[in-house]
């Protein structure tokens, strides 16, 4: 029996479990959106596992007889009609993705290059760009197409066959031959393949995969599930309600594929490149129609158009971006902090405000006691001793586990003997045993919700106030009851929560001493919320329960409770849409939607690996520690990369208009276009020497002010000018160079002037207010010796005296110094921080 191969495979991974929820049940997804204020299993309140929104029964599968299911004639037609159980494949081609790569501004001004070095049948030439353009696309390709990793994840945790029941006998057919309408049996061990709704017994769900959360679910006849949650216990049999791209996972994927937030890299590329096109194609034109003008030859018109060309492509721009980013993720990576995508280092440094996710990231993820309420007759530790009966031992039952520790802290001499124990029953709502004390009288113990304990135990007024006013606290609240008839005594009250972590506090202080907003967003109930929004020093607002505004500002509201994993999509919409940086954390799958829309989308360290793949960054340890390095590190990648941006604006104005200047004051053309493939090597691509600069972090969130920043390259660049044309003056009217010579010279002091700028340009402050890093020196002194040798050997121009050389590099570090005056103020009036 062969399947689709678009049928994904039937694991399910579990990276973590996250604590349990702590308000009031709702009928949603997960723990996370179905909070209670006991333990979900020992609740009054049964947790659905539906969700709002859930696609309807199709219509007429009601009509279907349950013990017979549909016909395969019928289960045909619907095929036809519906379409596989499984998602369409999207995925980007990998030869299109290559090709695209070649299809953008820096690549067509490289390709025109080489085709007009081709022209002049310059096959060295040519092949060196050709050479450059290959390396930049190769160095995009490796941070391509995350979404495409996302949704491949999403289709590993599906069921590649599933039991259905057709032609009234049960058969196992491939996952993706599913049609509404299907009866299908859900059996320990299984994975769910479609959305379905029971129609007859009980099953214990694991949704870990979907939220991110392990405390399962408790699904009886009527409730709803989704594709992709793993059977733990029981049987059932369910309908099922909707398939492929329909389920719960298909509008996930969806969401995934159309979910994508502009990278302020890509943008500020962009914007640069268009900027220098701009500008320098203006240059051209006018060199253009000055040479038609001296009547040049066109065989001397070309080479020269080449070269200002050539002048103009900041053409290792776009593999700079890339090489810092990469060298920031290796950094971070020794922090715990990994970047699935190279563009969230840079990002990390714009953000502005933080979606904070509750449990495990500002909480311990960890359950523990809290408050104990003895009643009468008895006192804290025989009301811990009588709940650690009533619990299981070495379960995965984080509420008895608890209840385990404590009592052993607080153990007491005459507890009870435990006879018998009675698990979790979910159709009583509690657990319970059998002991005998001291004097061999035997006692029942019972332990679970407080509705479910109090109807069994006398009546306390009493224990109803203290019950709802933990309760309205937040906290979750078992009741403890005892006796040897009916009705029991109550022992007392046990109010559990998860506490906030140690550093939670300090570290979102320091996140707003960064500049960062630090939001909370939770499925929690509003109360529980508020209380560790208090301790960890989230002040503000909580915004009320109910669709989240899109014009909502992250200012207005310090706590989102309530929140639903679907709502965290429309929260990031909407703090982008009034301009901000945004970053989010999550867990779950449906957490992914949100992960891959945010600029910084972080995955916590118990998340799914679909959720990982649909973040930018994925942190190993839990809590914040790990985004306040991020952010750090961030700005320091972004520093580097402002610099290389600025020095490429810098040098980008001054060759083209150098070549025009020089053109004017000796008819020729003053460089040739081999020089100018020198240049850009030396300088451009040893320029990249700057991703590895000691830096400062700035002090609040970056952003990308191409327009101020194109104004400060430009100032920079008219000083170089104004040193190039100097220097060139004196070699063509003091010294009386030849035009072979004079080329020589502008190549030279083209580099040294290069070198002046890069060293002004890379600090804020004045240029020896912090010591560069040993690769950029080396690649200055690799600089300036290729320059030289070639000047002075007369390697492939013509030959220079070492005295013209020398004195050209002096007068480089003299410009270098009076530059570096004019830029401070420059800078701080432009805001280039």
């Amino acid at each position: 029996m062969t399947t689709d191969t678009n049928a994904p495979a039937a694991s399910v991974s579990n990276t973590g479990a996250k604590g349990a929820p702590n308000s009031p049940s709702e009928p949603q997804l997960s723990p996370k959106s179905a909070r209670a204020t006991s333990d979900p299993k020992q609740s009054a309140t049964l947790p659905s596992a539906s969700a709002t929104g859930a696609p309807a029964t199709l219509a007429g599968a009601a009509d279907i007889a349950p013990t017979s299911g549909l016909t395969s004639d019928e289960a045909r037609r619907r095929l036809a009609e519906f379409g596989p159980n499984a998602m369409p494949d999207t995925g980007t081609h990998p030869l299109r993705m290559a090709i695209e790569k070649f299809w953008a501004p820096v690549p067509w001004m490289l390709e025109a290059a080489i085709l007009l070095e081709l022209v002049l049948s310059k096959y060295v030439e040519s092949g060196i760009i050709a050479f450059l353009l290959v390396f930049n696309a190769a160095l995009g390709l490796f941070q391509e197409n995350r979404a495409q990793a996302t949704l491949a994840a999403l289709k590993s945790r599906l069921a590649l066959t599933a039991s259905v029941r057709r032609d009234g006998a049960w058969k196992t057919v491939p996952a993706t031959d599913l049609v509404p309408g299907d009866l299908v049996k859900l059996s320990l061990g299984g994975v769910v393949a479609a959305d379905v709704k029971l129609m007859g017994g009980e099953v214990l769900l694991d949704q870990s995969m979907l939220t991110g959360e392990s405390i399962p679910i408790e699904a009886g006849v009527g409730l709803e599930t989704f594709a992709g949650a793993l059977v733990r216990r029981g049987e059932a049999e369910a309908e099922v309600t909707a398939t492929g791209a329909r389920t719960k996972f298909g509008r996930t994927a969806d969401l995934i594929r159309t979910a994508n937030a502009v990278s302020s890299q890509q943008t500020a590329v962009l914007r640069v490149v268009r900027n220098l096109a701009i500008f320098n194609g203006g240059v051209i034109a006018l060199l253009v129609a000055y040479s038609w003008h001296l009547k040049m030859p066109v065989a001397e018109i070309i080479p020269l158009v080449l070269t200002a060309i050539l002048a103009s492509i900041p053409v290792a721009l776009p593999a700079t971006f890339t090489l810092a980013s990469a060298l920031g993720a290796r950094a971070l990576a020794k922090l715990g902090v990994l970047p699935t995508r190279l563009s969230a280092v840079d990002e990390a440094a714009s953000m502005v405000v933080l979606c904070s996710d509750k449990t495990g990231t500002l909480t311990q993820n960890a359950l523990t006691i809290t408050i104990v309420r003895s009643m009468a007759g008895f006192d804290e530790p025989h009301v811990l001793a009588l709940a650690a009966l009533a619990s299981s031992d070495g379960g995965d039952d984080p509420v008895d586990g608890a209840i385990r520790a404590a009592a052993a802290v607080k153990s007491v001499p005459d507890a009870p003997r435990l006879v018998k124990f009675a698990a979790f029953d979910p159709a009583k709502k509690m657990s319970e045993a059998t002991a005998t004390d001291a004097a061999g009288s035997q006692h029942r113990i019972v332990k679970g919700a407080f509705t479910v304990v109090s109807a069994l135990a006398e009546p306390s007024s009493t224990a109803i106030v203290l019950a709802k006013e933990l309760e309205d606290k937040g906290f979750r609240v078992m009741a403890v009851a005892a006796g040897s008839a009916m009705p029991m005594k109550l022992a007392g009250l046990i109010a559990l929560s998860d506490p906030p972590r140690a550093d939670s506090a300090s570290l979102v202080s320091e996140l707003h001493g960064l500049g960062v907003r630090t939001v909370m967003v939770t499925g929690d109930a509003p109360a529980t919320a508020a209380i560790v929004a208090k301790e960890v020093g989230l002040d503000g607002a909580i915004c009320p329960p109910g669709p989240i505004p899109d014009t909502v500002r992250p200012e207005q509201f310090a706590v989102f409770a309530g929140v639903l994993p679907e709502d965290k999509y429309k929260l990031v919409k909407a703090f982008q849409k009034g301009g901000h940086t945004v970053g989010m954390c999550g867990d779950g799958a449906n957490d992914a939607p949100a992960l891959r829309q945010a600029q910084m989308g972080i995955a916590v360290s118990t998340a799914t690996d679909v959720a990982k793949s649909a973040a930018g960054m994925v942190l190993t340890e839990p809590g914040l520690a790990g985004i306040v390095a991020a952010v750090k590190e961030g700005r320091i990648t972004f520093q580097r990369i402002l610099s290389y941006t600025l020095n490429s604006i810098t040098k980008k104005t001054v060759q083209a208009l150098f070549l025009a200047i020089g053109l004017v004051m000796t008819g020729h053309a003053i460089l040739t276009p081999l020089l100018m493939v020198v240049i850009m090597i030396t300088g451009d691509f040893l320029g990249m020497s700057l991703t590895t600069d000691n830096v400062q972090p700035s002090p609040a969130p970056n952003a990308w002010r191409i327009g101020n920043l194109t104004i400060a390259g430009v100032v920079m660049g008219l000083g170089e000018l104004v040193f190039c044309v100097a220097i060139f003056a004196f070699g063509a009217y003091w010294l009386g160079l030849a035009i072979g010579a004079l080329q020589t010279l502008a190549f030279v002091v083209i580099v040294f002037g290069n070198q002046a700028t890069t060293y002004a340009n890379r600090e804020r402050r004045h240029l020896w207010s912090s010591r560069p890093s040993i690769w950029l020196l080396v690649s200055s002194v690799a600089d300036l010796l290729i320059a030289s040798t070639l000047a002075v050997g007369g390697i492939a121009v013509t030959p220079l005296p070492l005295w013209v050389v020398a004195c050209t590099l002096a007068a480089a570090v003299v410009f270098a110094t009076l530059l570096d005056l004019v830029k401070v103020p420059v800078f701080r009036h432009l805001g280039i921080t």
